[in-house]
């Protein structure tokens, strides 16, 4: 047998890469992923947004339903989702949906929207993407961040899951420009902890001129506020020369630069979010039911990639983001369920799954169930497990078999 100082010397050889990793890598967050992310233009944003986004998703149902190949029980469970919560994330936009504007003007839409912001329904996430750091933005950045707490601060205190976007974010010291931003402010508005997420939409984000991905680097640099890495579709496919007509979340330069992403993201905590299509619902029956079949395509194409999150720039991509998620949860839900039981109980069922297997098959029961596709009932009886069992066992705690 070993002398136990060997097992002594192995402890103090690794501690501090022990400490290291986890740190840099703590596991699942502690809130749900939303499932998108609403950007609304800042000067079109106000207290009754969400009520008005939900009335118009209502409205393209009711004006050009039925939803293509959706069946009616899970019709009725997205317009339940409507009328319960249409929007898990909103964005208010200062940046490429909003414009370049005057100092006088962007400056009184940053009150306006702080206001409505403090006046209305607060999602279950919320924040603002401000403009990007570099030279010609920066100072307007900055501005616009600071002046939007401060008038949203006079209301109430900042609301949870609250988080900022820095947009086409192109190197490493821009990341730690927002980190020291972020230090500054909480010292000028007496707040705890102000988070970001990173926008990738540049190449220089995705692969940096060392030949390294720059995006991994850039979550750590975040010291542990930055929560989500999200995809630009438009402004990367074009930064890499694809042509309009072909620029698409399914285009293969997109699928490359999101696979880094995940990688880079994976067991940090950091979730990842898929951008946008530009293809609206709208115009007459025909073309709406093309908006709503492409959306549909493009929403489940990402689940089944592990992409939980997209962006939704209309309210008629509403109904077809739910469906379509809502259909990928339940599609899935029998296996799943069995399969964590089986591996719970230590059945064989003819397939061998590992702990790492049962970690994710928790995981996407949970996810289910945090967006309104699941119920508890129909989880936890084929599973066997309660949703707070659940979660213990997405989060990697030990699991006691039999």
């Amino acid at each position: 047998m070993l002398d136990p100082a060997v097992l002594r010397r192995l402890d103090a050889l690794l501690a501090a890469d022990d400490q290291q990793r986890a740190a840099r890598y703590p596991g699942l967050p502690p809130a749900g992923q939303p499932v998108h992310t609403v950007y609304v233009p800042a000067d079109r944003y106000g207290p009754h947004t969400v009520d008005e986004w939900r009335t118009a998703a209502l409205a393209a149902l009711d004006g050009h339903g039925p939803l293509p190949g959706v069946a009616d029980a899970l019709a009725a469970r997205v317009r339940a989702k409507l009328a319960a919560e249409p929007i898990e994330d909103l964005r208010i936009d200062f940046e490429d949906g909003y414009g370049v504007r005057g100092d006088a003007e962007e400056d009184a839409a940053v009150r306006a929207a702080a206001t409505a912001l403090a006046r209305g329904p607060v999602t279950r996430h919320v924040g603002l993407r401000i403009k990007s750091l570099e030279p010609a933005t920066r100072r307007r950045a900055v501005r616009t961040l600071d002046l939007f707490l401060d008038a949203l601060l006079r209301h109430r205190p900042l609301p949870d899951g609250f988080r900022v976007t820095l947009p086409k974010v192109t190197s490493l010291p821009q990341v730690e420009a927002m980190v020291q931003l972020c230090t500054e402010l909480e010292a000028a508005h007496g707040l705890s902890l102000l988070r970001f997420e990173i926008q990738v939409e540049t190449p220089q984000a995705v692969l940096g001129a060392d030949g390294t991905a720059t995006v991994a680097r850039m979550v750590h640099a975040a010291a542990g506020r930055c929560v989500g890495l999200h995809y630009g579709t438009y402004d990367y496919s074009a930064a890499l020369g694809v042509a309009a007509g072909q620029q698409s979340l399914e285009h293969p330069v997109a699928d490359h630069a999101k696979a880094v992403l995940q990688v880079a993201a994976a067991g940090t905590g950091v979730a990842v979010s898929d951008g946008s299509t530009n293809v609206l619902p709208t115009g007459d029956r025909a073309a709406v039911h093309a908006g709503w079949a492409l959306h549909l395509r493009l929403v489940r194409r990402s689940l089944e990639r592990g992409l939980y999150q997209g962006w939704d720039l209309h309210p008629g991509q509403l109904p077809t983001r739910f469906a379509a998620t809502f259909a990928f949860y339940r599609d899935g839900l029998p296996a799943a369920a069995a399969r964590l039981r089986a591996y719970l109980d230590r059945v064989d069922s003819g397939i061998l799954d590992e702990p790492a297997t049962a970690r994710a098959l928790a995981g996407f029961l949970l996810r289910g169930l945090d967006c309104g596709a699941l119920d508890d009932a129909e989880v936890s009886g084929p599973a066997g497990v309660a949703r707070s069992h659940l979660h213990e066992i997405a989060g990697g705690r030990p699991m006691s078999l039999g």
